[in-house]
């Protein structure tokens, strides 16, 4: 299969949801299974894929959109860094309509701040090349898919001597969230939609211990109709069996040591270190740092500014989304004060956010 049209197939697609039905036939109770890959839930919800699954498995949304589980503290720091003068703020298109406690990067650019959206890292270095006499903070947020960019991005600055060039990071990595949710008691998750685009990077073997401890089924899953459908199939199956394995279902693509290459160069420029999620709350080991040794690229140690105290909207229910424990249809601001227009929270700012896909897709 070489073409996107072979893995939308609806006469493959009935005998994967023939085969899901026939697997949990009988099943007691309900089955939950969560994707935490924003491009998952996109694909979930524009295809319609919960509405062709039985009613004994209950698929819901986990922490997978990078821009989503960026706390309001770090939109607050960039923000002040938005507003130190000689300061060029790149980032990402999706983070400039974020709020944060008071302001966006987007009110700022209005009120006169230089931010500037860029598609790559290397897009930012060009900035702090062509404006030596500037300071260029290039906003890392993202999970392990798009890190090592950003770490290729520092040996790059460095070897080109561009001192210039500043990162602020809230770079977090996948597995350890998942294992934090798997924990919780009030949402028994079991089994997980493993994200394609990480996994690519760190490797389907990188689940393994959560499959071993938490003994929860896992399935690292493509983005088509069919390869969600191969997911949901392989995960009940296991899930029945009473099993907790890894599975690849996109072996086109992940391999089980992933990018060795990638996940050096990230292991080179960044170091584990605790970080908090948005809904989540703070997790040992799930963010990554700049290490000490590339610190002159580190914007939070080169530049001394003034954060303003973190503060949540308070009707805002991106927190509980994140976590797959209510959907957006139950938050009151949901379509009504909160919209793509203008959003409260950042789970319908992100491209995506589940909140986003619920009100482009949802019925």
């Amino acid at each position: 299969m070489k073409y996107s049209a072979e893995f939308r197939d609806p006469v493959l697609a009935r005998g994967l949801l023939e085969a899901i039905a026939e697997t949990v036939a009988g099943y007691r109770g309900r089955m939950t299974l969560m994707e935490v890959c924003g491009t998952h839930t996109m694909a979930i919800y524009q295809h319609g894929i919960r509405a062709l699954l039985p009613e004994a498995i209950r698929l819901i949304s986990g922490p997978g959109c990078p821009v989503c589980v960026t706390p309001v503290g770090y939109v607050d720091h960039a923000i002040a860094l938005a507003r130190r003068p000689g300061t060029i703020i790149a980032t990402f298109g999706d983070m400039v309509r974020v709020p944060g406690s008071s302001s966006s990067l987007l009110r700022e650019k209005a009120l006169g701040a230089d931010v500037r959206i860029v598609y790559s890292p290397l897009d930012a270095l060009t900035l702090a090349e062509n404006n030596r006499q500037q300071t260029v903070v290039f906003l890392g947020v993202g999970f392990e898919t798009t890190a090592p960019t950003v770490a290729g991005s520092i040996l790059e600055a460095r070897r080109r001597k561009l001192d210039n060039y500043l990162v602020l990071t809230a770079h977090k990595t996948m597995p350890t969230p998942m294992a934090a949710l798997a924990s919780d008691p009030e949402l028994q998750v079991d089994g997980y939609l493993c994200p394609a685009h990480v996994s690519a990077v760190i490797g389907a073997d990188a689940y393994l211990p959560l499959a071993e401890k938490h003994r929860v089924p896992c399935v690292v899953t493509g983005f088509e109709p069919l390869d969600v459908l191969q997911g949901v199939l392989m995960l009940s199956r296991q899930t029945v069996a009473g099993e907790a394995r890894v599975e690849n279902q996109y072996r086109r693509y992940v391999k089980p040591d992933g990018n060795p290459r990638a996940r050096a160069i990230l292991e080179e420029v960044f170091s584990p270190c605790d970080a908090r999620w948005r809904g989540i709350g703070e997790i040992a080991g799930s963010g990554l740092e700049i290490r000490e040794a590339f610190a002159s690229f580190d914007a939070a140690c080169q530049l001394s500014v003034t954060i303003e105290e973190p503060v949540e909207h308070g009707g805002c229910l991106c927190g509980e989304i994140l976590k797959g424990k209510v959907t957006p249809k139950e938050c009151p601001l949901f379509r009504t004060l909160c919209t793509p227009e203008d959003p409260v929270g950042a789970c319908m700012v992100s491209s995506e956010g589940t909140c986003a896909a619920e009100y482009k897709y949802g019925c």
